[in-house]
């Protein structure tokens, strides 16, 4: 095992965390809205002003102190089924307007039961840092109610000597809106979301949305994708899982001000566990895959969307992976490769972190392999939702180290910095 320095700060799932949701009636209808919607928006208008104020009074005692600007939410949800039901608002006033908004949503919340499998990129923001640190941006996969997946962030700073902080959470979460989720029945999308203008990152969900998602947006693996032209774009893989079927999609984004979630297509996209390289390679998007549920497969595709089955790369060979092996998020550039973390599982389902290095113009070359595991379940790591579990969705580079954030035993988040030459030297 390598000498990794592993950080003292460890994220937990947190029930506190709640945030306003949209109440999708169209989801527990069978197909009858809007007819359950239009009823329940009848029966509020039929209040009469007293009886108004006073259940929207209740309702606020329960929840205005508990959210960020929930009136506002309340009107804006209204805005959406105003329109969705073809409403004229010229006689409802702004009480019934908050009141009809408030029976069409929820809280929820999003982290109670777990929070992990982290990736990690650079932030938009560089400014105002020394050249020792780097702002960053973490995505984490939260699991809240009925075990629904949704898509959280941290931001950051780490410097030099293995410093990490996290910025401060802010008091109120926020979900992602999704202007257009009353209507979608499209299993295919794409849909756009966006971050509302005054919620900060850290304080943002991103939601399911379509049919394909509803039971969750799972492993989010991001990276910062440099284009031919040299413009960059934020890209990551995630599955969504239906409660039934899985298939992988993209979300992109340049700014996480407009954030698309965009389905893939092909054979490759009915798995999970898809990896993007973070450029081009040869003139094509490469992609790591694992087709097959135990090996990884190396792909290339001339559509960033569009993925058919690749070349099979990497068997499993030690004894800590021969159940299977998958990545663990996009390939990193250096100097003398592609380094490529993957996850083991060996005896007794216990999963292990280790990496392999992939040669710079073409990555089906495998130069060299660690032979054990960069870091494995122990101690307290082993404790949690499903024990023995140790995986990440993406490390970065900064300087001389890996920066490794990593989810433990499905149930929290933790960090490593691992020195990168040492890593290269396990390597056989």
């Amino acid at each position: 095992m390598l000498a990794a320095y592993n950080h003292p700060l460890r994220l937990s799932a947190d029930a506190s965390r709640v945030v306003v949701r949209p109440f999708h009636l169209a989801w527990q209808a069978n197909g009858a809205e809007p007819g359950r919607a239009q009823r329940l928006v009848r029966a509020v208008l039929d209040l009469d002003a007293a009886e108004t104020r006073r259940q929207l009074d209740l309702v606020l005692a329960d929840f205005e102190a508990r959210h960020w600007q929930t009136r506002r939410v309340f009107e804006t949800r209204f805005d959406q089924i105003r329109t969705l039901l073809d409403l004229d608002p010229t006689d409802v006033g702004e009480e019934k307007r908050q009141l009809i908004g408030a029976y069409f949503c929820h809280e929820y919340s999003y982290a109670a039961a777990a929070l992990m499998n982290p990736s990690v990129v650079p932030h938009p923001d560089q400014s105002g840092l020394s050249p020792s640190t780097l702002r960053i941006l973490m995505s984490l996969r939260a699991v809240g109610e009925g075990h629904i997946s949704s898509v959280a962030f941290r931001e950051g700073l780490i410097s030099a000597g293995c410093e990490l902080t996290l910025a401060p959470e802010p008091p109120f979460a926020t979900a992602a809106d999704a202007p257009d989720a009353d209507g979608i029945y499209d299993l295919d999308g794409p849909t756009t979301v966006y971050r509302h203008p005054d919620s900060t990152l850290s304080g943002t969900v991103i939601f399911p949305i379509t049919p394909a998602q509803r039971n969750g947006l799972e492993d989010l693996r991001l990276t910062l994708f440099t284009h031919d032209d040299g413009s960059r774009e934020y890209i990551g893989t995630y599955t969504a899982y239906s409660g039934r079927e899985i298939q992988s999609e993209l979300m992109r984004t340049r700014d996480f001000r407009a954030i698309d979630l965009v389905p893939m297509r092909g054979a490759a996209a009915r798995n999970k566990g898809m990896a993007l390289f973070p450029r081009k390679i040869g003139g094509h998007y490469m992609m790591i895959g694992r087709q097959d549920g135990q090996n990884l497969f190396l792909l290339a595709s001339d559509r960033v969307d569009q993925w058919e089955d690749g070349d099979l790369l990497l068997t499993p060979a030690y004894p800590w992976e021969l159940v299977q092996i998958g990545n663990c998020g996009p390939p990193i550039e250096l100097d003398e490769g592609w380094l490529l973390l993957t996850h083991g599982v060996g005896a007794m389902r216990k999963y292990a972190i280790g990496a392999v290095l992939l040669d710079k113009d073409d990555p089906s070359k495998l130069l060299g392999r660690t032979v054990e595991p960069i870091l494995a379940a122990h101690d307290q790591d082993r404790e949690g939702y499903v024990p023995n579990v140790v995986y990440t969705c993406g490390a970065l580079r900064h300087g001389d180290h890996l920066f490794l954030p990593y989810g433990v035993a499905d149930s929290s988040v933790a960090f490593a910095f691992v020195p990168i030459a040492e890593l290269l030297a396990k390597m056989s």
